[in-house]
Parts: structure tokens; C-alpha cells; sequence
């Protein structure tokens, strides 16, 4: 029994891996490593919804099994967010699914909906599950230049008329990750005509949808008749803080969520409840909380593209999401993503993550998180004008 296993071999080595090993290597060694790399929100999960959950695990009737399509009021709780938020009507029982956050939930639609030789248009770049999750599956991506929503837009259509057999689906994500990109109602009204002339599923992941700093990004379920080709996928990590909590949902198309349900059934019997209990006092609850979190990642943005702009480093103003998305800088272009991220963190002591991890395209650029404080930013930034100074004067001295 020699050789990798088949599904192993379709998937390349983990690009951050190289970068966090080498983290881990520097901080056993004792460096201070300023962590702009992985989106691991550092903000305190809200009080309210903490305290829910250990008043329903003190219960003794909770520590059961739950249910894997997720516990009514929670599915409920969603509903009355779709609503509110985006005036978008559902069905607790047959359109809306909890899932264990919505990495799972994506990664179980993609084998509940594809097979061996099918073709997925995916946005290049774009978070390496949107890819990843279908080839598990068996089947094949076709990455689509989306570096912009309207460039992912105008090549959808060369990339399903060169695309053999016809593609089955394509993926969104807008407010994007890693790009920041966010789509307007527009957007999605051509992405469902697209997808309804071409008979394509959506599966659109919606995860950054709370974190803005212009207007509110809409939802594709807004766009009159989305729901009969699209689902998507939403998660309390990143709005409420709560990721190690791996708590999400799909919403949407009633026979994919049908699909996500039944493979979901095999495989897991829902989160703990009382984190559902609390997940249902998060949407319930008061919001001041999220307009707290978004102030506070927008400043950090703004420190970061100030401190790291006077440091050399000019970097695009996000407009959403928790997420700068950077070309490398021009004395360093030649080293490509990985290079340059394992650089930057042996030499400045700052972690950022390689954009060639998110697809070929990403390979110009790296992605910056935002979730150090403004101190730990305005240090980072030091840190880099030390590190791009070196670098250019090895350039000059290389003429």
C-alpha cells in the first residue's frame, strides 16, 4: 500500500502552512510575531451571548444529541434576521439549515451537489475552500479571473462557453475574501440571470456580510427569483467573535438545502445546543455590539493604511470586510507571495498571509487581517519600514 491517497493527491500543499510553521518556529524561539495572517477575530465574544450559553448548559436536559439540521428556534432566529436585514422572506423548515459554521456547510453543499467530472466556475482569487471543497468532492474548477466583481462578471461567460462538460455551478463571495471587493444588488441581479440562462446553481458565501464601512452589503436571496437556483451560506464567527464556536447556516433554494440536509444527516447530529441557545440570543439580541465591532475594525483600518502607507507600503482602502488585500511592494514584487510572507515574518516579525494560497491570481499580493489593536498595527508598520528600506537598498545595490 504505497502512494498517497487519491483525494490527497488532488490537493497541493497548504500554502499558510509554510508561513505558520514558521511562526510557530520564531515564537518558540522567543520573537515577538505581530499575527496579521490568519482572520481569527481577537475581539471578546459579547457578554449577553456568553451568558446564555452557560445558563443553558447548566440545564441538565441539554447534553444530549442535538439536531443537525438545527434546533427550531435557532432556524427561527435567522428567519426573523433575513427579514430584518435584508427584507428576503424564508422558510425555517425547508430553506434555512444550521451548520457547524459555514466552512462545513459549504464544504458538505459542494459534495451533497457535485460529482466526479463536473465543472464549478469559482472567483481566482477567492478562499481556497470555494475551490478546495468541490475537488474533495471529485469534482473539477475552473478559476475566473475576480479581482473585481465586474471582472469575474465579464469572464463568466468565455469561461462557461470553453468549459467542457457545461458547468454545473458557480461560487460568490462578495464582501470578498481575501479581496474586500463588495457586490451591489446589481451584481447578483446578472449573476441569477446568468446562472438561470446557463442552468447553473449559486452558492454564494455571504461570511463578511456585517462587517462594512460604506453601505450595507445586500444578499443574492434579495434578487426575485434567486431562491429557485441559489443558496447561501453565513456564520456568527466573524460578526459576533464567535469562530471557535463553529456555529453558521445555509439559506435558500429548498433542494439544495434538502441536498445539505440529508448529507448532513450522515455525518453529524448539530452543534451543542446551548451554543445554539446562544446563537439564537445573538440574533435576537441587541446589535450595539456589531456596530461596536465594526468602529473598532475601522479603525484599525484606517491605522493600518495610514502607518503602513507612511512605512512605503500604499495599500487600497477596503470598503468591508476584515481584510486589506495588498499588492507586495514593488521592491519585493519579484519575490512572489510566498516568498515575500516568510521574508516579512523572518525579517520584521510580521505574519501576513501569501496571496498564492488563494488562487493563481493571488499570487501579486498578500492579505493583511485586522486583528491586531492600532498599537500592535503602528508597530508592525515600524517593523516593515525597517524591512522595505533593506530591500531597497539590496535592489539598488544589485544594479
Amino acid at each position: 500500500m504505497s502512494g498517497e491517497f487519491y483525494k490527497i493527491r488532488r490537493l497541493p500543499p497548504y500554502v499558510f502552512e509554510q508561513v505558520n510553521r514558521k511562526k510557530a518556529a520564531l515564537r518558540a524561539q522567543g520573537a515577538d510575531i505581530i499575527d496579521l495572517g490568519m482572520g481569527n477575530p481577537d475581539l471578546p465574544t459579547p457578554k449577553h451571548i456568553v451568558d446564555k450559553l452557560c445558563e443553558t448548559a447548566r440545564k441538565p436536559d441539554v447534553n444530549g444529541y442535538s439536531a443537525s439540521r438545527g434546533i427550531p428556534g435557532l432556524r427561527r432566529s435567522l428567519v426573523n434576521y433575513y427579514k430584518r436585514r435584508f427584507d428576503v422572506e424564508l422558510d425555517k423548515d425547508r430553506e434555512v439549515i444550521v451548520t457547524l459554521g459555514s466552512k462545513e456547510g459549504f464544504a458538505n453543499l459542494a459534495q451533497a451537489i457535485s460529482a466526479p467530472g463536473d465543472v464549478i466556475l469559482a472567483p481566482d482569487p477567492s478562499y481556497p475552500l470555494h475551490s478546495f471543497g468541490f475537488i474533495i468532492a471529485g469534482a473539477s474548477i475552473r478559476g475566473v479571473p475576480a479581482q473585481t466583481p465586474e471582472q469575474y462578471l465579464q469572464n463568466i461567460a468565455n469561461a462557461i462557453q470553453y468549459s467542457v462538460p457545461p458547468p454545473t455551478a458557480m461560487v460568490l463571495c462578495y464582501p470578498s475574501n481575501p479581496t474586500a471587493a463588495v457586490a451591489d444588488l446589481d451584481f447578483y441581479k446578472e449573476a441569477v440571470k446568468i446562472a438561470k440562462k446557463h442552468g447553473l446553481w449559486v452558492l454564494s458565501d455571504l461570511a463578511y456580510n456585517e462587517i462594512y464601512f460604506d453601505d450595507p452589503p445586500p444578499s443574492i436571496l434579495q434578487v426575485n427569483g434567486a431562491k429557485d437556483i441559489a443558496v447561501e451560506t453565513t456564520t456568527m464567527s466573524k460578526t459576533y467573535s464567535m469562530a471557535g464556536w463553529r456555529i453558521g447556516f445555509a439559506a435558500g433554494n429548498e433542494r439544495l438545502i434538502g441536498a445539505l440536509g440529508r448529507v448532513k444527516s450522515y455525518l453529524d447530529y448539530g452543534a451543542y445546543t446551548p451554543i445554539q441557545v446562544a446563537a439564537c440570543a445573538a440574533l435576537d439580541g441587541p446589535q450595539d455590539c456589531v456596530e461596536e465591532m465594526r468602529q473598532i475594525y475601522r479603525s484599525r483600518r484606517d491605522t493600518l493604511i495610514e502607518s503602513f502607507g507612511r512605512a512605503g507600503w500604499k495599500i487600497p482602502v477596503p470598503s468591508a470586510s476584515m481584510f486589506c488585500w495588498a499588492p507586495i511592494p514593488e521592491s519585493c514584487r519579484h519575490m512572489g507571495s510566498l516568498e515575500f510572507s516568510l521574508q516579512l515574518i523572518n525579517e520584521a516579525s510580521v505574519a501576513v498571509a501569501p496571496g498564492a494560497g488563494f488562487g493563481e491570481r493571488g499570487d501579486g499580493f498578500v492579505r493583511i487581517a485586522l486583528v491586531e489593536n492600532e498599537q500592535r498595527i503602528r508597530q508592525a508598520a515600524r517593523n516593515i519600514k525597517r524591512f522595505l528600506l533593506t530591500k531597497e537598498a539590496d535592489s539598488r545595490c544589485a544594479v
